[in-house]
């Protein structure tokens, strides 16, 4: 199959993942039955997460890990890309990688305008940092009960 990353956009795309501080597990829920999506989607997540070591990628069939697909709320979804922290941390002088969800999800293939999202998720987790204003932070705090946020994007 032929590559998603011309030479062109390897070279800006490694030069922002310079900007990367922290590691970052990407894990994408696929399905047997989407595979005219989700097999393009894995290539091109495999051509990004090789682009720097603080990158990982996980895969996953919806059907086969139903559990760890309920467990990231993507069941229903495929192709889902979530995009999580990974902390290594030393227990009893083991060294243990977890993962910490920050609720990212892009479900559908990251082409055209998505790709610039995925990148942009990708930096900002690397940098554990929402990059919001102090003001809106304070007001995050405030709310009183969860709030789920989706932004829908079409092509055209």
């Amino acid at each position: 199959m032929e590559k998603f990353l011309t030479d062109d956009l390897i070279a800006q795309v490694g030069q922002l993942f310079g900007k990367l501080t922290n590691p970052v597990q990407v894990l994408l829920f696929t399905s047997k039955d989407k595979q005219e999506t989700c097999e393009p989607t894995q290539q091109l997540l495999e051509e990004v997460v090789e682009l720097s070591d603080l990158l990982s990628l996980s895969v996953f069939d919806i059907g086969e890990h139903a559990d760890l697909a309920s467990l990231y709320k993507v069941q229903d979804k495929a192709p889902a890309i979530v995009i999580a922290a990974m902390e290594s941390t030393l227990k009893f002088g083991k060294e243990s990688n977890q993962v910490t969800d920050y609720g990212i999800r892009i479900l559908g293939i990251p082409a055209g305008h998505e790709f610039a999202t995925l990148i942009n998720d990708l930096l900002l987790v690397s940098g554990r940092d929402s990059g919001l204003s102090p003001q809106t932070r304070k007001y995050i705090k405030g709310l009183a009960k969860p709030l789920h946020l989706e932004v829908f994007v079409t092509p055209t």
